[in-house]
């Protein structure tokens, strides 16, 4: 491949059903790298096998994708000039390439009935054999044009009769592939049997399908999951024997993402087990095991923090640096920086991320979002949201933490924490807080934190208290919790006369343990 090509990636899923985080991390290592150099990315469809298509799939992994910033430079929905972008429409081109194999000695006919082949498995079994292969060797007990007549070979054909085609996999040769982040991988033929390249209902399967159009496409690099790195050497093969070596893409195989614990690779069920989403938009249940997995969006992920958290599973900028916006992330992404090892899904580490984000979220963002959330907009002008906004940064994760941190400066608490009423709810503190009452009654405004903790100090003082005894029954008062953002930034807030009221509604309400 010359220096000037274009770099060209794609990402190829199947719409068999959500699209795993997994998934959304391969698409966005593809789209880093393709911007990274000024490339272009694609996105092809393969729906080669039909039986497990799932409607609705294909919107659901463009949307996705979508959802965190990644558009396509050429797919189904967007065109482009190697349209069409999905298998099912390419399907008549592959069978030419699969009888070119053949014609060239490098594939084969094969005629067995599912009943042959279970034979053949039983019979391997039998004699030891672990792992049951249609290769070099059982190949020659089967029926198929490399042991049939040629007549009979034609007879078959001419007749109708069932066949699919083979690659004819050397017996003794070692398969080299160069991989981006593995470095050379070396796999002796006797490992690669004999996979089916074109089905009985004339598809192709996807060792064909891919290979054929990753050139005809003129894709430069592959960079997709580990999974698919023992399929490589096949893929290699088939370049070779279509007289595509010279040209064939670079393959990157990314490392797997772990389950949070770190045995084994993160599955759709872990989303229930450790209640946590592992798909990026919501999937309600199509297809046949009529599934329902929620959503990073849904969750109310930010879709810039999904993007900084996915890129940092396998892959390290170097340095010590986390943050990172999409333009940094292009910036910043080398390949060769990718890591061999599985990268372990910390859903801690996800809400960190978005924390982050939250917080240089612009307040009016978040006014807006609650005033929508609100039954009637008179309740806070847009300014006492916005102020609101600020408070709540500190401890909201998702935005519905906004929503629900919010309430008690919209409405008095109904009820308080009865342990901490139990505790702290005494005749000192009560009259602390009627003396606060007095000294805001005597006060303009509550202007800044500063000022309202001044008052709080001098009514303790003036009751003979000290200031702690007030502190947590003026949080009650207020929220009716024991925690929460900065007291004297929510009784500023609040301003003086519904921190007035807050208290004495308390006072009459609760009562004074002796």
């Amino acid at each position: 491949m010359s220096n000037d090509t274009k770099v060209r990636v794609r990402f190829a899923p199947s719409p068999t059903g959500a699209l795993h985080i997994g998934g959304v991390r391969t698409a966005l290592f593809n789209y880093l790298f393709a911007k990274k150099h000024g490339g272009e990315f694609i996105i092809r469809v393969e729906d080669t096998d039909q039986t497990r298509f799932v409607e609705g799939a294909e919107e659901y992994i463009l949307e996705a994708l979508e959802w965190i910033g990644i558009v396509p430079t050429e797919s189904p929905k967007h065109g482009g000039q190697y349209a069409p972008y999905r298998q099912s429409e390419r399907k008549d081109m592959y069978k030419d390439y699969a009888m070119q194999l053949i014609e060239n000695g490098h594939a084969y006919y094969a005629f067995d009935t599912s009943e042959d082949l279970e034979a053949m498995k039983e019979r391997l079994k039998n004699a030891g054999v672990a792992s049951p292969q249609y290769n070099s060797i059982t190949r020659t007990q089967m029926r198929n044009s490399l042991t049939l007549p040629e007549d009979e070979t034609k007879r078959l054909l001419e007749s109708g009769e069932k066949y699919v085609v083979r690659l004819k996999v050397p017996r003794k040769e070692e398969v080299r592939l160069n991989d981006m982040i593995r470095n050379w991988v070396v796999v002796h033929s006797s490992a690669i049997d004999d996979k089916v390249l074109l089905k009985s209902d004339g598809m192709p399967t996807y060792h064909l399908a891919n290979v054929v159009d990753d050139h005809l496409m003129k894709i430069t690099h592959v960079i997709r999951g580990e999974e698919w790195l023992p399929s490589a050497p096949l893929h290699v093969l088939l370049y070779r024997y279509l007289g595509w070596e010279d040209t064939m893409p670079k393959f990157a195989h990314l490392p797997l993402i772990l389950k949070p614990d770190g045995n084994g690779k993160l599955s759709k069920r872990d989303g229930a087990k450790f209640n946590m989403p592992v798909f990026p938009l919501e999937w309600n249940g199509k297809g046949a095991e009529d599934e329902k997995f929620q959503g990073f969006r849904e969750w109310g992920f930010e879709p810039a923090a999904v993007v900084n958290f996915l890129a940092l599973l396998g892959w390290n900028p170097g340095n010590n640096e986390e943050i990172f916006s999409m333009k940094e992330l292009i910036e910043s992404f080398d390949i060769s920086r990718v890591n061999k090892a599985g990268a372990r899904f910390d859903f801690d580490k996800a809400k960190w991320f978005n924390q982050q984000y939250l917080r240089n979220k612009p307040n009016n963002e978040i006014a807006d979002y609650l005033a929508s959330k609100m039954v009637s907009n008179s309740l806070a002008d847009t300014s006492y949201l916005e102020k609101l906004a600020e408070i709540l940064k500190e401890r909201a994760v998702f935005m519905s933490d906004f929503w629900e941190g919010s309430k008690v400066f919209l409405q008095a608490p109904s009820e308080y924490d009865e342990k901490l009423v139990a505790k702290k709810w005494n005749a000192d503190a009560v009259k602390g807080l009627n003396s606060l009452v007095e000294l805001l009654k005597n006060t303009e405004s509550l202007t800044d934190e500063a000022q309202t903790k001044q008052l709080v100090y001098d009514a303790a003082t003036s009751a003979g208290v000290k200031m702690g005894v007030v502190m947590l029954p003026l949080r009650l008062s207020l929220t009716g919790a024991g925690s929460g953002p900065d007291l004297m930034e929510v009784a500023t807030l609040l301003g003086k006369e519904e921190v007035i009221a807050r208290i004495e509604k308390a006072i009459d309400e609760l009562e004074v343990k002796a």
